[in-house]
């Protein structure tokens, strides 16, 4: 290819929010720098024997003053070793469908291809549970499917969240307090009567000063977090539950846990990590499909997706 190419693995462009959307922001600036842009959507990638993996792509250019944001300017099948960067972005749920792209991904970077998440460490890494991995910045938790244990933790704690291992964007989350007439169902659906695993934490009150979304790149924090602050009568921080994104610096507490988580992820073939931190307790490692790009740099000017566009390209030169 005459130019580097830029390829998102990515839900349907058509849902996707220009003002908001992080992987718009990312292929825009590697659009600025002369990278060439595509996407792959559900479906695309496939593997067959003597071909590799391969995909069909759709390549654009992005004008976010246009209606719509992109044109699609070409269409081709592909081997994603012939990409220079393939980045994944396809948001959970993280059902059978999300690990076989894990799975495809995999062996297309076997063939060559530089990937980024590496699909092993986004298989590998649990949002909700990778936090067991740095127990020391934990409030109390229980993760268990037995509605015996998750009663007893709420008789110890008697104010406390209950959420998914598998959600996004504030879903199904449940704040459950000591005596509430409601906690039977809500652990009933959590769990699937006993068949799905769950996790329970006391809850945190600083969640009025917001669920903070501290980035990781290439092991280093962007100096600025977005602080999602529940709107009223609500308990969840979350943008897509109706939260509020107000930028500002990272704490002393902040810049402490990811400086100690930086380095290991990084390690660990994660080149961009969402963060979650309720004052100074990490609640989730978002390694899928990471976000607030875009707000942090509206809010403050930091070039958070040019960051990470370098990111990928020292990537690359290093790889060569």
């Amino acid at each position: 290819m005459s130019s580097r190419s830029f390829v998102c693995v990515i839900d349907p462009l058509i849902s996707l929010n220009p003002k908001k959307d992080s992987s718009i922001a990312m292929m825009e600036s590697a659009q600025s720098r002369g990278w060439k842009v595509g996407v792959i959507e559900d479906g695309g990638l496939h593997w067959s024997t003597g071909s590799g993996v391969r995909a069909h792509v759709v390549w654009i250019a992005i004008d976010r003053a246009s209606k719509p944001w992109y044109a699609e300017v070409g269409r081709e099948e592909v081997a994603l070793k012939d990409l220079d960067a393939v980045i994944m972005r396809k948001d959970p749920p993280f059902d059978a469908e999300f690990v076989t792209a894990t799975w495809l991904l995999e062996q297309a970077e076997r063939e060559g291809a530089r990937v980024f998440n590496s699909p092993r460490a986004i298989r590998d890494h649990n949002e909700k549970f990778t936090i067991a991995q740095f127990e020391q910045f934990v409030v109390p938790t229980l993760v268990s499917r037995n509605a015996v244990q998750l009663r007893s933790f709420l008789d110890q704690h008697p104010d406390a969240i209950a959420k998914p291992l598998d959600g996004m964007g504030g879903t199904s989350i449940f704040r459950l307090k000591k005596g509430d007439q409601n906690i039977g169902v809500i652990l009933e659906t959590l769990t699937d009567y006993g068949r799905k695993t769950a996790m329970i934490q006391r809850y945190i009150p600083e969640i009025v000063d917001g669920d903070k979304r501290v980035l990781l790149i290439n092991g280093e924090p962007v100096p600025y977090c977005l602080a999602r602050l529940p709107k009223e009568g609500e308990h969840r921080g979350n943008l897509a539950a109706g939260g509020t994104g107000r930028a500002q610096p990272l704490s002393e507490s902040d810049w402490h846990i990811a400086r100690t988580l930086g380095p290991e992820l990084k390690k660990r073939g994660l080149l961009l990590v969402g963060l979650d931190i309720i004052g100074q307790n990490l609640t989730e490692v978002n390694v899928t499909s990471p976000t607030c790009f875009r707000e942090i740099m509206d809010q403050t000017g930091f070039p958070v997706a040019d960051t990470f566009v370098q990111a990928v390209d020292h990537a690359l030169q290093e790889s060569r």
